[in-house]
Order: structure tokens, then sequence, then C-alpha cells
């Protein structure tokens, strides 16, 4: 499959497996590849499938399999190219092999099962402690130990600073790699993930927030009779999902406890639309009036935003209608769904499933209120 045209338009599909530093499969490989399933979500693990014919006296079943080739940790890269731009869609390793042996001639099957390169900072559990460093310097270090994997790191500095005092306190690790990243990224209101390329075998740390600023990925077109290029969008309003958050703050000398005010989001979440939804909700966030302010205030700043998005968007595009691969984690303009929801969307999540001949992506969108603030988007 991979290589091959996939339906009538110029895409193809390039695979590269390995140990440690992935290389073009044989090309038996790449013809053995029955179907690909990857998905990508914003302050998530990436995921995917990959299914192979297993021929009985091919290659795979002969060899490959039984050198360890598909063994678990062996990382896989694959890359799309639509219209001549290739695109690293997935950069991962296996975790899980399955075999299908069935009785009907070509229908026994190998199916590999895999995480993208966050798992490698999901294996092993330490203590550590980090003083004197602010999160995202302790970030910094963290993701220091996989720059042999080809991980560049990209950390935004927090928006409320939170100088460390190592005669207050002393920051520890307990656990994971991932999960003291995710814990430091969410205790600001971030998301932590891994960006796959730009070129095989590279891929990019991102800690920061959800970027919601740049340039506009191609439109969505829906109802545009022949410029539509989507089949069917659905989009949704939950009133409940905005939060107010309540945080207070203690004076050590007169232990008063002081309301903290409602944190501005917009550093955060840059508003997509034009009338922003209400906080229907109020919630009260425990154990703060024992945090330094900055920690206090950080905190609050990040259940605010990230429980800012009410508008939600789901849909399915075929690539070689669309004319491009949606990418996750970026914005993206939707046209033809009327005044209310047209305008501009955070890619929350996209899923590629890709088969010889067709190139499928299902996808949601997110952002926090109705009406497009501009009367355009990017064609």
């Amino acid at each position: 499959m991979a290589d091959e045209p996939i339906g009538g338009g110029p895409v193809h599909l390039t695979l590269h497996m390995g140990p440690g530093l992935a290389r073009p499969v044989p090309a038996e490989v790449t013809q053995a590849l029955l179907s690909a399933q990857i998905t990508s979500t914003a302050g998530e693990r990436s995921g995917f499938q990959l299914a192979f014919d297993l021929t009985k006296r091919g290659l795979i079943s002969q060899r490959l399999l039984p050198e360890g080739f598909f063994d678990p940790k062996t990382r896989v890269v694959v890359t799309t190219t639509v219209r001549g731009t290739p695109s690293v869609v997935l950069d991962g390793l296996i975790v899980r092999q399955e075999v299908g042996a069935s009785n009907q001639p070509g229908q026994t099957t190998l199916t590999v099962t895999g995480e993208d390169l966050t798992l490698l900072m999901d294996l092993e559990e330490r203590t550590d402690r980090y003083p004197n460093l602010a999160p995202s310097q302790r970030v910094e270090r963290i993701l220091a130990r996989y720059a042999d994997y080809g991980i560049n790191p990209w950390i935004i500095r927090e928006q409320i600073q939170q100088p460390p005092r190592e005669q207050l306190r002393v920051d520890y690790q307990t656990g994971t790699d991932l999960q003291y990243l995710n814990e430091l990224a969410r205790a600001n209101g971030y998301v932590f993930y891994l960006d796959p390329g730009p070129r095989p075998g590279r891929s990019t740390a991102f800690w920061g927030p959800e970027r919601r600023i740049g340039q506009r990925q191609h439109a969505l077109n829906v109802n545009l009779d022949v410029n539509s290029t989507v089949d069917q969008l659905t989009f949704a309003y939950d009133g409940t999902a905005r939060e107010e958050p309540q945080a207070r703050v203690q004076d050590p000398r007169t232990r008063d406890a002081t309301l903290l005010p409602q944190p501005d989001i917009s550093p955060l979440r840059p508003p997509l639309g034009r009338r922003a939804s209400p906080a229907l909700k109020r919630r009260t966030l425990s154990g703060t009036a024992k945090k330094e302010p900055g920690q206090a205030e950080a905190e609050a700043l990040a259940r605010a935003a990230t429980s800012a998005d009410a508008v939600s968007g789901s849909g399915a595009l075929d690539v070689n209608r669309h004319g491009y691969v949606l990418r996750p984690r970026e914005l993206v303009g939707v046209r033809g769904a009327g005044v209310t929801y047209d305008g501009d969307y955070y890619v929350k999540s996209v899923t590629h499933h890709l088969r010889p001949g067709s190139y499928q992506q299902n996808f949601t969108l997110s952002r926090e209120g109705l009406i497009a603030r501009s009367g355009t988007v990017r064609p």
C-alpha cells in the first residue's frame, strides 16, 4: 500500500520501521499493508493500529515476524504525501501484536497496535526533586532525557510566574516522567503532547497552551454544493461545560482567606467566537489556601480555561475530496454551517483511516463561543 496512489488523487503513504532508527521497510511489507488507523488528540497520547496480510509463504511470516521485526518497542513512522506535500502523521512504538489465523486464503492477518513516543516517558517510575526550578524549567530538564530519540522540546513559560523558593518548599516528582509532565501541564492550563515531524525520525514535544493563534488550515466546507469538502458536520453547545472556579489564598500571618478574582483566560484561550458561552457552574477548588499565591492563581486560570470550550463539532472527510490532510492541535475554518457555527475552530482530535483506494479522516472541533469573529475564513 505504501508509495502507491490511494484513490484517484495523488495521495501516497510511506512506512518506516526499526528497533531504534526507523528505516524504509521492504517492498513486500508495504504491499502487505491492508489498513492503517492513527488517532491524535490534543493533550493525549496518540495511538495507531496497522494490519498486514500474513501470507503463509511470505516474507513477513517466514522471516520478519520470527526475527522480531514487529516486536513491542519497534519504532514505526508513517508519512502521507498529498499533492506532493509530505506530512508525518505518526512516530510511535509497537506495544502489541496479534495474528488472526484463518482457513480462508488471504484472510490470515497480522495486526500491530502501538502508541506515540510518549510511551518511552511512561515506562519507568522515578522519584526526583527539583529545587529552585519553575514548572517550565522542570519540563525542560525532563525532556532532555529523550533527545536521542529525535524529540525536540518546545516549551512555553507558564502564564503566571511561580518563583521557586527552596527554603519554603521543594517540588518532587513521584511517578513516571509522562505523569509528571501532564500534572505540570494541567496545573497551568497547558497541554503536553508529541507532534511528529517535520521529517521522519524527528518530533516536537510541546508543553504549553493549546495553539489557537497562527495560520488557519484550509477550510472545511459543508452544504456548499460542488464546493463542499465535508459530507456532514454535527455541532453541539453544552451550556453546563464552562465553570467559574472559586479559589482562595490564605495570608500566613493573619490566617485570613481571600477569594481570588476570576482570571482572564484570553492568554490561554484567545477567543474564536464572538459570543462567549457563560459559566453556569461554580466549582470550589480545594487546597488552594495552602499553596503559594502564584500556584493558586495558576490553578484557577487552568480550571477556567480548560472548561471554557462549550461548543464542539464532529465530522468526517475524504482527503482526496478535501485535497489536504487535516492536522490536529491547530486551527481550521468552517464554512456553510450557518451564522451561528461558521468560523474558526480548534482541531481537538483527528483519526486517520487509510486503506488501498481510500483515505478518510474523522475529526472533532472545539471553541468557547458562537458566531464567527471574522466574516471570512481561509478557503
